[in-house]
């Protein structure tokens, strides 16, 4: 077998893992999956399970590139670490799910959408998008902090959209799968740069709609 054989049925592979992960997260959230009655601990179980299902498929580029050149042990543990980032989102997001009665949705919204607009959503739009020059350039670190860092620049892309998400969409089905399609549609697309400043201004338009009516 030559290697770019090997190399393509690695691919395979590991796609159809990281595809049948994100596919039984989803399957989780669809049957009702919460921990809202187990207080914190049950909350960020479940909060996990739904950032694996949003963001897992669009760091698959990212996992894939890497177990190119990586052991299975070294790939699980950058999928671990890129995962484990989010997982600790999951203790902020607890507090603002308590709070969110008290956060006016447009004030929500209008963040957001500036946010979007900014060069620091631009910057780290940009190193979610090129996975390569993001592991030319840490290839020797440690596996799990590689997808920590990761997992950082992609919460430094996306942490605007997950508090819309918390506070104006209560984590409803709806709004899980339109944030997440978003997600994707940003970091995959060759036009996702351009999408994610339409929505900055689709968010602004809401926060003036919402305070409006």
């Amino acid at each position: 077998m030559t290697g770019s054989a090997r190399d393509g049925h690695f691919d395979r592979r590991a796609s159809g893992v990281i595809a049948l992960v994100a596919l039984m997260a989803w399957i989780a959230i669809l049957v009702g999956f919460n921990g809202d009655e187990a207080g914190i601990v049950g909350f960020v179980a479940a909060w996990t399970v739904m950032m694996v299902a949003m963001m897992l498929p669009s760091a698959m580029p990212f996992i894939l590139l890497y177990q190119r050149g990586a052991s299975r042990r070294a790939t699980t543990a950058l999928a671990a670490g890129y995962i484990a980032v989010w997982s600790l989102v999951g203790i902020a997001a607890w507090v603002l799910d308590a709070k969110a009665m008290d956060i006016p949705i447009p004030v929500v919204l209008l963040t957001a959408g500036i946010y979007q607009l900014t060069p620091a959503k631009s910057a780290c739009l940009r190193r979610c998008r090129t996975p390569a020059d993001f592991l030319v350039e840490r290839w020797r670190t440690n596996a799990f902090v590689l997808g920590a860092d990761h997992g950082r620049y992609c919460l430094g892309c996306c942490w605007s959209l997950m508090a819309v998400l918390v506070v104006a969409g209560m984590m409803g089905i709806i709004w899980v799968v339109a944030i997440a399609s978003i997600v994707a549609v940003e970091k995959l697309s060759s036009r996702g740069a351009e999408l994610a400043r339409w929505i900055g201004v689709a968010l602004i338009a809401g926060a003036i709609w919402t305070t409006l009516v």
